[in-house]
């Protein structure tokens, strides 16, 4: 194991939802009169308006095929480079804050966990299509955008995805030369730096170069975060027909595992957001991944297209802890726990797909086939803290609520050691049908064969499980006219018992079968205008046979029969342009997620889920006043949310209102002040359980210079 060193007056509802009407009345307004007066109206173009690029059409990752996205049975939200950019997005919290139906959990204060429709994963991670699902921190410097596609989708993602999946897009080389930097000062010592350059070496070879170092502190005690990436890639063509895409990814992220606040009673506990519990310099958290990527492409011709997508991945991963174990205690104390993980992991997958196109009679068919094999070596090692105890005294780790740090000595002894290989070999077919004009069908089925071999180091138990569930997709799009669809769509996918780090097998639950994940949709997407667009879906996603590992003994391997959990939604977005100056990002998200059937448990059945909102709205605006000038407004509300399964504790809803203004001295430099978090509201933004919960930041300032060159 690596050795690391220690080291930071309307209701919000309606009026949320106000706005959000009002944007859509807009829209459909907008695009009314535009359609009405189609041949008396000239283009209209605002001199030195944004370069705010909201609405995406396309995308590839729900089909592997380039496909319009009205024409994909599934909800899907871009966030693109533009909107990153200017609302100033410095993690995933920030991304998904304007994506509906996908929440934040704090993931112990070490890893990016995502909650979608109801289901919370800290592995359902991907890259330009590849799985990425090592537990870390992930930056966007090297990203054109991020795509939230919801619903479980196994024939396109293989294992997991249970309620959705988040997938960045990279930045490609190109022949036209790019230079790009941005340099960015906020609040709390915030310092971060990011350059982006890319030129043609010759008619047959292009390259990119993106890279990021930031160092800033928090608004919580002690905490900070140093990082640092970069990612050179080089486009070759290899023949007429023939490209080639090589990358490779170094990041470093170290920071302190920040878990939060405890609670009292069913609320947060009332402290300062600044407070920390536990002990900072014992809490260090260390993440470090090398990736390799090739991507080959061969056109045979008459419509036949081979693409080989490899990705190699060496990821180290380290945390420790000393965090709030229980609820405030009436005497005014609380109790700490203590534990580190220490994980090794390597990743190889490889995807092979022939795309090719074929009509019989007048139907068109778009075919993608294809093969995956993938590899996974983990090696974990956890071990627990061990307070010193002295008969007669207060606990050692039991501090005062009036000063919650840990002072003491503590050891640490290890508790579990793992190595797990996880073997995956898959199948899969996909034909997207044009019947008509109106009429689409998409229809695929994959096969997986997937083996883990695991060991336990500390009692040298040894198993193997394999599954080999096929996973069907068929969805139905209907347009009434070009510009809109309606479509149904049914879709499956299963979670192995493998753990996300592989290191949660054991004998009690070694021969079960894979948890697995319905979900059923209908919804509708319009293009308003080529750049807005609407969309809508609602949603049914199942859950059945599963395990309960989330909850203290002795319910942490107790069986679920039939269903298990349903999570029931709707979901509606905006992206692009009310009008050329005025463009606009957001959605709103009704949720309802529900464990069922919880074996003999009469306390979970029914039980709400944590980390689901009823009730979820955001919308973001920019406004460009003229050729120099623009303004931003954000409004996200989100309604209160279950802390944990097991308790009563709620974090109350809120609103918060992000506000942004920008200066364009010319076509090179652009300056942007952005404040987070507006009115200074007090809120509590996630939590991981009952006891860590995460306030949200007060009022900040962040001032970044975005320049070309």
């Amino acid at each position: 194991m690596s050795s690391h060193s220690s080291f930071t007056r309307l209701t919000p509802i309606a009026a949320a939802v106000h706005v959000f009407a009002a944007t859509v009345f807009a829209a459909a307004g907008s695009a009314a009169m535009a359609q009405s007066t189609t041949a008396t109206l000239k283009e209209v173009t605002v001199i030195g308006a944004s370069e705010a690029q909201y609405d995406v059409k396309t995308s590839s990752t729900a089909t592997k095929t380039d496909t319009l996205l009205r024409d994909t049975p599934q909800a899907i939200t871009v966030v693109t480079k533009e909107l990153m950019r200017d609302v100033s997005m410095q993690n995933l919290s920030d991304v998904v804050r304007y994506v509906p139906g996908v929440q934040i959990a704090q993931g112990e204060g070490n890893r990016d966990t995502a909650v979608f429709r109801g289901n919370s994963s800290t592995s359902d991670f991907f890259i330009d299509g590849i799985r990425d699902d090592v537990q870390y921190f992930r930056d966007f410097y090297n990203i054109d955008s991020v795509e939230a596609v919801k619903g479980a989708n196994a024939m396109i993602f293989g294992r997991g995805g249970s309620g959705g999946v988040i997938n960045r897009v990279t930045k490609q080389p190109g022949w036209t030369p790019v230079r790009q930097a941005s340099f960015t000062l906020g609040e709390f010592n915030l310092r971060r730096a990011t350059v982006d350059v890319g030129q043609a070496v010759s008619s047959h070879a292009a390259f990119r170069v993106n890279a990021m170092t930031e160092r800033s502190d928090s608004y919580r005690d002690g905490v900070f975060v140093k990082r640092e990436g970069i990612n050179p890639t080089l486009a070759v063509r290899l023949g007429q027909h023939t490209n080639a895409v090589l990358g490779y990814e170094y990041f470093h992220d170290e920071r302190v595992a920040d878990r939060g606040i405890t609670s009292q009673g069913n609320r947060p506990y009332n402290t300062d957001d600044s407070t920390f519990f536990g002990n900072q310099a014992l809490s260090p958290t260390e993440a470090r991944a090398h990736a390799f990527s090739a991507v080959l492409d061969h056109d045979f011709g008459n419509g036949f297209t081979l693409r080989n997508r490899t990705r190699v991945a060496d990821y180290d991963k380290f945390y420790q802890n000393i965090y709030p174990s229980s609820a405030a205690r009436p005497d005014g104390y609380v109790d700490l726990g203590a534990y580190s993980n220490d994980t090794q992991r390597k990743n190889i997958f490889n995807q092979t797909d022939l795309f090719f196109n074929f009509n019989t009679g007048s139907i068109q068919h778009k075919i993608v086939t294809g093969l995956e094999l993938g590899r996974q070596e983990t090696e974990n090692l956890r071990q627990n803290g061990v307070f010193p105890v002295v008969p007669g005294t207060i606990p050692a780790n039991r501090v005062r609520l009036a000063d919650p740090v840990y002072r003491g000595a503590i050891t640490f002894t290890p508790s579990t050691t793992n190595e797990g290989t996880a073997d995956v070999l898959s199948v899969y077919i996909q034909d997207q049908i044009e019947l008509t004009e109106q009429w689409q069908i998409v229809a695929g089925l994959r096969a997986d064969r997937f083996t883990v071999d695991f060991t336990n180091r500390a009692t040298n138990e040894r198993f193997e499980v394999k599954d080999t569930p096929l996973s069907p997709r068929l969805g139905l799009v209907y347009k009434p006219f070009e510009a809109l669809s309606l479509y149904g769509s049914y879709s499956e996918t299963f979670v192995p018992r493998a753990g996300e780090q592989l290191a949660s097998l054991n004998a009690n639950v070694a021969s079960f079968e894979p948890e697995q994940f319905t979900n059923m949709e209908i919804g509708a997407k319009w293009d308003v205008r080529p750049d807005l667009s609407l969309t809508a879906a609602i949603y049914q996603l199942d859950r059945s046979n599963v395990v309960l590992s989330a909850f203290p003994p002795p319910l942490e391997s107790t069986l679920i029969e039939g269903d298990a959990q349903t999570s029931k939604g709707v979901e509606l977005g905006v992206a692009g342009k009310i009008t050329p100056a005025w463009s606009v990002f957001g959605g709103y998200a009704y949720q309802s997620a529900q464990l069922s059937k919880v074996g003999n448990s009469a306390v979970l059945n029914g039980a709400d889920l944590p980390h689901v909102p009823k009730h979820m709205a955001s919308l973001w605006n920019r406004y460009d006043l003229d050729a120099n000038w623009g303004a931003g407004l954000g409004l996200s509300y989100r309604g209160a949310v279950n802390a944990g399964i097991t308790g009563p504790v709620v974090l109350p809803g809120y609103t918060r209102v992000d506000t942004a203004l920008f200066y364009k001295f010319n076509n090179q430099y652009q300056l942007q002040a952005n404040i987070e978090n507006l009115l200074n509201k007090r809120y509590y933004a996630s939590a991981h359980s009952n006891n860590n919960i995460t306030p949200g930041s007060p009022r900040a300032l962040r001032v970044t210079l975005n320049a070309k060159f």
